[in-house]
């Protein structure tokens, strides 16, 4: 038995440090050297030639090349994982956990939206028939000759992903009958459009409009001009569809989903080669989602190279360039236009061994994951970075739009990638705590709505998407998320297996015939239970995530408790043979703890092992339509008429609600001095203050006003 913790990364605190000291530091160094001279001094040599000498000598160098500053040229070598998720096929939650209910209210809203309908606007933009079919409204909002949502059609890719992985998670098989439908009939629109493979729910002209207008300086005092305005996101949506057949053809086995993929890549491969680099660097700034990861990964599953080169044009080197030198310039940018860019260069690396996209990954993830979350692990603010990196305090009271659940799912994402490549336990930490807040706690209960933001702001509430008038980016990666729960439970490697998530499920890993049933009603409960049924004696190492906030943890084979231990932030390795009936109990002690913002101390948020707490501050004045739909013009900003062909974006934007939040006063540093807990499991009171609240965890808090952060003196 052992214990394992990497250490080919910095600490959280250390790398933080890092990244907040070198550009400050920098700057001093350069003045130090190059102290500043009088402009004629400086043009004219001084006559003592040893003096030039010592000039010339400490003149800085030449500033080395940006790594992505040449043409990239793609050659195929992949790199050796070194663990590996279980397939989701092989692992099924088990019923009683938020991550079964979840999975359960997500699977009951897919089924309600028909599939006619999800194929509404590529049926009207191929020119077939609808009969009597109602399109849905918001971001699908059909073209009424005037402003459709130029982003329609994006979440029926989003959907076609949802069904291939409700199939792999559950083996239901009427999502895989309507992902097969979806499938066959865009087909039918791909096949009456005859445009070298495209396919979409909007007119090529979208596109026609992106290559002329890119680029070009628009007149701000110009009337809204559709023909003079760069389209919303084209290659976006075009992404989401692709996508969404790929996930088809990998999850369910519908060949016929690869073919659509690889006519839609013949025509972004086509598109994009007509380009030169520099006007392709143009159109790369209207956002453009993770279009090359999709042509990465269809690289990799047809064995064809040319896929790989065509997604290679759609590396934005203003923005990988910084990153592979590991400097953070994120700030004004937008979250989650980049955050799908560094999927795509980690998907690159992983086929190619290029460090260069290695380092724009691995940086990228530290930067956001370190100085740039908030204490739920969400990220963003108003959908973009506004402050340089542990300015979040600052961050915060930039607006009320924090935390938009998109970037979350696409972080999770990213966060996989990178643990293959070096199994370290951190990953898991961060994973964990996003998970437990930022994504089980989006998702409404028995609906299965979804959430835009999960705002921070001091007194606000959790909203939600309609039935069918929403359709937000949001919406798209909720049906996603909630279908694949299951997918980071397991993983593998040559030597066992690794258990990084404490959720009731069931790994049946049938080429070993072994199986391991975890049970327990963690984090209800501090502890879980493995159970092991093997079909011969089956010797490997079953190791054992000790998360970060597990101080004291335990673990007991077959009522023995084991000797060895593990520090919190670590695996405990466990080495034997074996057989059926063979029981794993692992204690998972969790307690209160207190986490600060960066550039504000006063500013803090209690957690409960890996639980965000929210304070609840009752519901007076909300209403269901403050919480459910875009109709409170105090929770949503209404689609702009000025805006001219982006029609039905409703974007939320939750407002600080006019109340009054308490401030606290802590007589001691530990926060269970005076936080105590209640009388139900997972809830907590203050005292002794001038208004005691009552804490749960934010997963479990709707429907009413909420505090994670709170002024401590």
């Amino acid at each position: 038995m052992s214990h394992h913790r990497s250490s080919s990364h910095p600490s959280r605190r250390k790398f933080a440090a890092l990244i907040t000291g070198a550009g400050a530091v920098a700057p001093a160094l350069a003045a130090q050297q190059n102290p500043p001279q009088n402009p004629a001094q400086a043009q004219a040599p001084n006559p003592n030639t040893s003096v030039q000498q010592q000039q010339q000598r400490f003149q800085p160098p030449p500033p080395p090349p940006e790594p992505f500053a040449g043409t990239i040229e793609f050659t195929r070598k992949y790199v050796p994982l070194k663990a590996r998720p279980f397939p989701m096929t092989q692992v099924r939650l088990l019923p009683g956990s938020m991550f079964h209910d979840a999975q359960e209210w997500n699977h009951g809203y897919m089924s309600r939206l028909p599939a006619d309908r999800l194929l509404y606007n590529f049926r009207a933009n191929a020119g077939l028939p609808n009969g009597s079919t109602e399109p849905f409204g918001g971001w699908e909002q059909k073209d009424d000759g005037a402003r459709g949502s130029e982003l329609r059609g994006h979440f029926t890719g989003h959907f076609l992903s949802a069904s291939a992985l409700m199939w792999a998670s559950t083996g239901d098989k009427d999502a895989k009958a309507k992902g097969d439908e979806l499938v066959a009939e865009l087909a039918k629109c791909q096949q009456k459009l005859a445009l070298d493979g495209y396919l979409s729910a909007f007119p090529i002209s979208l596109f026609e409009r992106l290559d002329r207008l890119s680029g070009r300086p628009r007149d701000p005092n110009a009337p809204p001009d559709v023909s003079q305005t760069l389209p919303w996101a084209p290659f976006y949506t075009i992404h989401k569809i692709m996508a969404g057949m790929l996930d088809m053809y990998q999850f369910a086995g519908n060949k016929q989903a690869l073919e659509i993929a690889q006519g839609m890549a013949n025509w972004a491969d086509h598109w994009s080669a007509s380009k030169t680099e520099e006007h392709m660097q143009e159109i790369l700034n209207t956002e453009y989602g993770g279009i090359a990861e999709s042509l990465y990964n269809l690289a990799a599953i047809t064995d064809d190279d040319k896929w790989a080169k065509a997604g290679d044009r759609f590396t934005k080197k203003r923005f990988v360039n910084p990153l592979a030198s590991r400097r953070d310039e994120l700030m004004r940018l937008h979250v989650n236009t980049h955050v799908p860019q560094v999927i795509a260069a980690a998907r690159r690396y992983e086929i190619s061994s290029d460090t260069r996209f290695h380092d724009v990954a691995d940086f990228f993830y530290w930067t956001v994951s370190t100085g740039r979350s908030y204490v739920t692990g969400g990220t963003s603010n108003g959908e973009s970075w506004q402050m340089p990196p542990r300015r979040l305090a600052a961050e915060l009271k930039r607006s009320v739009a924090t935390a938009e659940c998109c970037c979350s799912y696409n972080m999770l994402k990213l966060a996989r990638h990178l643990y293959s490549w070096n199994p370290d336990p951190r990953y898991f930490d961060y994973f964990e705590r996003t998970m437990l807040n930022e994504r089980i706690g989006t998702i409404r209960p028995v609906k299965g709505y979804t959430q835009y933001y999960l705002s921070l702001t001091p007194g606000a509430w959790k909203t939600f998407n309609t039935e069918d008038h929403s359709f937000w980016c949001c919406t798209g990666t909720g049906v996603e998320e909630y279908a694949k729960l299951n997918d980071s439970i397991y993983w593998q490697d040559d030597h066992g297996l690794y258990v990084n998530q404490f959720i009731p499920s069931e790994l049946d890993w049938s080429e070993r015939g072994f199986k391991l049933r975890q049970e327990g009603k963690f984090p209800e409960q501090q502890s879980t239970t493995l159970v092991v049924t093997a079909a011969k004696p089956a010797p490997m190492a079953i190791r054992l995530r000790v998360p970060i906030w597990a101080e004291g943890s335990s673990v007991k084979v077959n009522g023995k408790a084991l000797e060895a231990s593990a520090e919190p932030g670590s695996y405990l390795a466990i080495h034997r043979t074996w057989k059926t009936g063979d029981r794993i109990e692992m204690t998972l002690p969790m307690r209160l703890s207190v986490e600060a913002m960066p550039d504000d101390a006063s500013t803090q948020a209690f957690l409960f092992g890996p639980l965000v707490l929210a304070g609840d501050l009752g519901n007076e004045g909300i209403t269901e339509d403050m919480i459910i739909g875009p109709n409170a013009p105090n929770l949503y900003r209404p689609p702009n008429p000025n805006a001219a062909g982006r029609g039905g974006r409703g974007t939320p934007r939750p407002m600080a609600p006019a109340i009054e939040v308490p401030a606290f006063t802590a007589a001691n540093p530990d926060p269970a001095s005076w936080i105590k807990a209640g009388d139900k499991p997972l809830t907590f009171h203050t005292t002794g203050q001038k208004k005691d609240v009552t804490l749960v965890p934010i997963n479990t808090l709707f429907d009413k006003r909420y505090s994670v952060y709170w002024t401590v003196s």
